[in-house]
């Protein structure tokens, strides 16, 4: 096969039809970057989990004066009911699963209170009485926390046994949410993009109908006449995917690292990340462009 002759072809091609073609590269780009952004949302959930859930804890509220709870008829917890949860804390049932816990009191409870809630009408009103004093447990395992939870639960002296854990998920939940709807967003305009480069690559077929006749005549191969259209879809899916790398670099540089990570207090996907992402779209678009071209001038040629 005459390498300079393909080339040529498709690049007459590539001139003949230049507005859908560029139509092919923008439709490759925008599904692309849905993709590029759907992975990298998947990574970042996939960070966030490994750092606040290992730091997540189990909060074993003790009862004050103002509990309602059946554990707190009592009202405020005792020495010896602290001094009970302690020892349960300490037994060879639970210590395996804590890798270490610490008690705050009224007064710790209150200053770290105001400081995070400071300069709210909350930090003008609430006194430290009516915060409840509280055994903070760091577990092993944070996915063992159940065991700690119904250890502990329905104790007398003990208010509520929380899991931090589950604060969290609602957040990982709308994180995975807005990476599938990312997805399917992806996959139809991936879907748009396979039937504009079948399109494309038909008109560009029928607008050398000519040539392609005078060229069976002379008895040149189907892989001879094929090429030329299969290059020209790679062409353009490579540009369309090589730009949508471009657009996810440039927002997790300007965006995430330049914006997000200066503001809040998280951990966030990389420029490393995202250079991981780039040769998925790259390989992604090169290969819906190859088989979209493929099939749609193989269908045409048994016309």
């Amino acid at each position: 096969m005459r390498l300079g002759l393909v080339l040529g072809e498709a690049a007459n091609g590539l001139r003949r039809n230049a507005s859908m073609v560029v139509s092919v590269v923008l439709v490759t780009f925008i599904s692309l970057t849905f993709v590029g952004t759907a992975a990298l949302l998947q990574l970042q959930i996939a960070q966030m989990k490994g750092f606040w859930y290992d730091r997540a804890q189990v909060a074993v509220f003790l009862c004050t004066d103002l509990s309602t709870a059946a554990t707190c008829v009592g009202g405020e917890a005792s020495e010896e009911q602290k001094a009970a949860v302690e020892t349960q804390l300490t037994s060879d049932t639970l210590a395996p699963f804590i890798d270490e816990y610490y008690f705050e009191d009224h007064e710790q409870a209150f200053e770290n209170f105001q400081k995070q809630f400071e300069g709210t009408p909350s930090a003008d009103y609430v006194t430290p009485d009516v915060l409840p004093e509280t055994f903070w447990v760091n577990l092993v395992d944070p996915s063992q926390s159940d065991v700690i939870v119904e250890s502990l639960a329905g104790k007398e002296g003990v208010e509520q046994v929380v899991d931090q854990r589950r604060y969290l998920d609602p957040i990982f939940d709308a994180l995975n949410t807005a990476s599938y709807t990312a997805i399917a967003v992806a996959v139809v305009m991936l879907v748009a993009a396979a039937l504009l480069i079948a399109t494309t690559i038909r008109l560009s077929a029928f607008s050398r109908r000519r040539e392609l006749g005078i060229m069976r005549l002379v008895g040149a191969s189907n892989r001879f006449i094929q090429t030329p259209f299969v290059l020209e879809g790679v062409f353009a899916g490579l540009i369309g995917s090589l730009l949508a790398g471009g657009a996810v670099v440039a927002i997790v540089q300007v965006f995430v690292q330049g914006y997000l990570a200066e503001n809040l207090s998280f951990t966030f996907v990389s420029l490393g990340d995202a250079l991981l992402v780039v040769p998925l779209l790259v390989v992604v678009g090169v290969l819906l462009a190859a088989v979209s071209a493929g099939i749609a001038i193989t269908r045409y040629l048994k016309v």
